[in-house]
């Protein structure tokens, strides 16, 4: 996800700020879009873009912070950094509780700005980064096949071949087959690549989970029949 994709959506009621703060941004070679409100903003395209919001936290209507508690609601994780106006503690407080990246008064220094917007763009690009790779990976869990999904858990805990063959009443062979199948699906290249991915998915990795539970979800809703 290239940096200069990147969008810096500035929320403001004040046109000066909105256009000083949008000519700063083309100076460093950014993109900028700006909303005169909050309501404008979330009236806008929907597109999912990647970057940061510059938040104005006094507004009428919808205010800053009431505009981070419904994007939080909402589920949209763009980072936040505030502007205000007025240097008011609780409302800077409740903005750093809400995940915002950082809180300025204005007027602003323009180097510490573009500091903390730069590191916000990186957050949201290495987070999408993240979410993507979860995707991926979720898919290709998706594609194993129940009998699959039972050996997949019982490698990442660590059973050795007959564990895992004995708890699900197949044999040492078959369990082989399985884990192939498994460490070729998962894109693995061993077995540490293996749990690693089971960490990033959040699969059981307690030894003591029997290989009897329930697979680990699949979008195969038939059980695989024999060994």
């Amino acid at each position: 996800m290239a940096k200069d994709r990147s969008t810096v959506f500035i929320v403001d009621d004040d046109r000066s700020v909105r256009t000083a703060l949008a000519r700063l941004m083309r100076s460093r070679k950014m993109l900028a879009e700006t909303f005169a409100s909050a309501e404008e903003f979330l009236d806008r395209d929907p597109r999912d873009a990647p970057g940061c919001i510059v938040l104005d936290l006094k507004m009428p209507g919808v205010t800053g912070l009431e505009l981070q508690e419904d994007l939080t609601a909402a589920g949209i994780s763009l980072p936040i950094v505030f502007l205000t106006g007025h240097g008011d503690v609780p409302d800077s407080v409740a903005a750093m509780k809400g995940g915002a990246v950082d809180f300025f008064e204005k007027p602003v220094d323009e180097d510490e700005l573009m500091d903390a917007i730069k590191q916000a763009v990186e957050w949201d690009i290495r987070a999408r980064e993240k979410r993507a790779e979860l995707i991926e990976v979720q898919e290709r869990l998706n594609d194993l096949t129940p009998r699959e999904s039972q050996v997949f858990r019982g490698v990442v805990q660590g059973k050795l071949n007959k564990q895992i063959a004995s708890g699900l009443g197949m044999s040492e062979k078959t369990v082989k087959v399985h884990r192939a199948r498994v460490m070729q699906k998962m894109q693995a290249d061993s077995l540490a690549g293996l749990v690693r991915i089971a960490e990033r998915i959040g699969a059981p990795l307690d030894a003591a989970d029997d290989s009897r539970s329930e697979p680990l979800p699949s979008r195969h809703a038939t059980p695989a029949t024999g060994a």
